[in-house]
């Protein structure tokens, strides 16, 4: 007979051991924690995953951050919630208006404006819940607060006084820092800063050859020592196709590339592409006068002619694939050509030289385009309208739909137009004749709302021939000079005006953009930078 009696108590005792005890207690413990999660894990407060912008510099082109979130989030409570502001000091912040858009866990906030240059941000989230949660009994986000900051601000000109005599100078307007970019032994022309603000392409003589009257001017490149936190460093623009080329081997600031020379050719104008990607160059044979027009200058590439009617002032498109070209009485739009089009059957031409740029279309009535909106959809033009007996001319808002607006007309002239960062205004610097027999021009800085096409006169400017304006990459201030020319002759200069007048010195001015409360620009007065200088260029 079976003894059922002894079995149970072998495995009762055997139950009794510490080793059995402990796993049994383990496994009872598991079994407790996994019901807890499938009953109320539901509950566990959802959390900010990433935020794009969280630890970097951003700079006019950064439009859009993206927060990511563990789980699906209820829109409105985010929104609500949310916080966005620069941190003017310690007791004061700004906020930043933009506008909210979802996909799914992720959140894109897209500035109304581009941050204001020179600031610390910092943004928070608290009291947000998740979709599936009832509002009486949702848990809230994990408190969370991310920063980042804007680039310095910064501006490049042109030196008048001392050792910047002639020389590109960088002043950092938060730092309040100056640095000369350039040797004494050349004397800069004309520059224009690359994107990302890194590196400023720039003609420039011999001093000697300066001195003596000769134009000689060659085109170089010379990096400023700016690091942005999203660029990066120039050694490593050889490995990085998507980084403008043109200045590969730059190692530290002040150090210079010779990007053309002026062997067989004169070079009178250049505009650098707004992708940074190549530069267009107007150019003259030394030994034939006749034979000039415009040269594109590549990268890894020898330049070549832009096969094209001849003309006058250009300015390479937003799109950096089309230019704006000045063809006898009106405004051609070129096609240039894109190493796509190379791939696709032009390699023969591309290494004759002979690449024809088709015009896409021409504007007859315009004898002037001043600048692009940001996505190339509109553009500032003049219309020169002696033709029709009418000494005046007129500044025109011209979109790539057909239509056009005439903003303006003045018996003077027009000598800029800016399109603000938002596309909500244009700020021109216009000047209008003054009544007597004298021929006196009077410059002044002008607002034009694009939408309403209302008018708004900000500041009259010193009479000058010279003058000079650069609308900050935030939108928030203008840069001008005040020129004075030297008159009796007594010290030489070898900076002279468009007048040909030698130059004795010129004051620097930042005029702030302010508005109501309403959004209506606000009259002020400009500030005067302790700096001499001339032609005043905002870095990106």
């Amino acid at each position: 007979m079976l003894n059922f009696s002894s079995s149970s108590d072998a495995v009762s005792s055997r139950f009794k051991q510490p080793l059995d005890r402990a796993a049994l207690g383990l496994i009872t413990i598991l079994m407790v924690a996994i019901a807890i999660l499938v009953l109320f894990g539901h509950r566990a407060a959802p959390k900010v995953r990433n935020f794009s912008w969280d630890d970097r510099q951003i700079g006019a082109e950064d439009t859009a951050f993206i927060l990511t979130f563990t789980r699906p989030m209820d829109k409105q409570s985010v929104e609500d919630n949310l916080s966005l502001s620069a941190i003017v000091s310690d007791q004061e912040r700004e906020v930043i208006p933009g506008k909210f858009s979802w996909a799914g866990r992720r959140m894109a906030y897209t500035l109304d404006a581009p941050a204001p240059y020179g600031y610390e941000f910092e943004l928070t989230l608290d009291g947000a819940w998740d979709r599936f949660s009832d509002r009486d009994d949702a848990v809230s986000i994990q408190p969370y607060q991310g920063t980042f900051e804007t680039r310095d601000r910064a501006f490049l000109y042109l030196g008048v006084e001392g050792e910047e005599e002639g020389r590109l100078v960088l002043y950092n307007l938060t730092q309040k820092e100056r640095q000369i970019l350039t040797p004494e032994t050349l004397v800069v022309m004309d520059y224009e800063p690359y994107p990302r603000g890194d590196r400023v392409i720039f003609s420039a003589t011999d001093r000697t050859s300066q001195e003596q009257g000769l134009l000689n001017q060659q085109i170089y490149a010379v990096s400023t020592g700016i690091r942005t936190q999203d660029a990066p460093n120039s050694l490593a623009y050889a490995t990085n196709t998507t980084a403008p080329p043109v200045l590969d081997d730059v190692p530290a600031e002040g150090e210079i590339k010779l990007i053309l020379d002026s062997d067989d050719y004169q070079n009178l104008r250049f505009d650098l592409a707004p992708n940074g990607e190549f530069v267009v160059v107007y150019r003259v044979n030394r030994q034939n006068p006749a034979e000039f027009g415009l040269w594109m200058v590549r990268p890894g590439e020898s330049p070549y002619p832009i096969e094209a009617e001849p003309g006058g002032d250009f300015l390479v498109m937003p799109d950096s694939e089309t230019l704006a070209y000045l063809q006898g009485q009106g405004l051609s739009i070129l096609s240039l050509n894109t190493d796509e089009e190379a791939e696709n059957g032009e390699a023969d031409t591309k290494e004759t030289g002979d690449r024809p740029s088709e015009p896409i279309d021409f504007l007859p009535q315009y004898g002037m385009v001043l600048g692009f909106s940001q996505n190339g959809s509109e553009a500032a033009t003049v219309k020169f309208n002696a033709t029709l007996g009418d000494p005046t001319q007129s500044l025109y808002l011209v979109s790539n739909r057909g239509g056009e607006n005439e903003l303006l007309k003045t018996d003077g002239s027009i000598l800029k137009a800016i399109f603000d960062p938002t596309g909500t205004y244009l700020y021109a610097l216009v000047t209008q004749l003054l009544p007597g027999d004298l021929y006196v021009e009077q410059p002044y800085l002008v607002a034009i709302h694009l939408e309403t096409l209302e008018t708004t006169e900000l500041l009259l400017l010193p009479i000058q021939q010279d003058i000079h304006m650069s609308l900050a990459p935030d939108g928030l201030g203008i840069l001008f000079d005040q020129v004075v020319k030297l008159t009796d002759g007594s010290s030489p200069s070898i900076l002279r005006g468009n007048d040909g007048q030698p130059i004795a010195t010129s004051q620097l001015w930042f005029f702030p953009i302010l508005k109501n409360e309403e959004g209506k620009l606000i009259n002020t007065e400009p500030d005067s930078i302790p700096v001499e200088g001339l032609r005043p260029v905002w870095l990106p």
